[in-house]
């Protein structure tokens, strides 16, 4: 596994994470906590995609879909960790807006990496 693969996928998903983590914090104050997911989304895609965009820079299929993997264990073990033995939800964490996240993680890396992958041999 290549630096650059390693560095996207622990620094960018630990950070993409702590970025969720710590908008839901902010916002727990103005919105029900039964929300919170659904308004965080659209935050959480708009960045995502601009760092799979600006900031990652992989070459194949295959580094994306590490990268999808690896971020996907970053967002469960951090959900685990940092809100449901941290903070235990008294009407539990795992409800639809968290699988779409876990979705979402999983599936904007791959995305991202078919379409420059695609666009790569495409100019070749």
């Amino acid at each position: 596994m290549s630096k650059q693969l390693l560095m996207n996928m622990f620094g960018w998903g630990f950070g993409l994470w702590l970025f969720g983590y710590v908008l839901g914090i902010i916002l727990f104050a103005v919105v029900p906590p039964e929300l919170l997911g659904w308004v965080i989304t659209p935050f959480g895609i708009a960045v995502t995609l601009w760092v799979l965009f600006k900031k990652v820079k992989l070459s194949s299929l295959s580094q994306f879909a590490l990268l999808s993997v690896g971020w996907l264990v970053i967002a469960v073990v951090c959900d685990y960790v940092f809100l449901v033995q941290l903070l235990k939800p008294a009407d539990g964490y795992y409800k639809l807006d968290v699988y779409l996240y876990y979705l979402l993680t999983l599936a904007l890396p791959m995305a991202v990496g078919w379409w420059k992958t695609k666009s790569v041999v495409a100019k070749s």
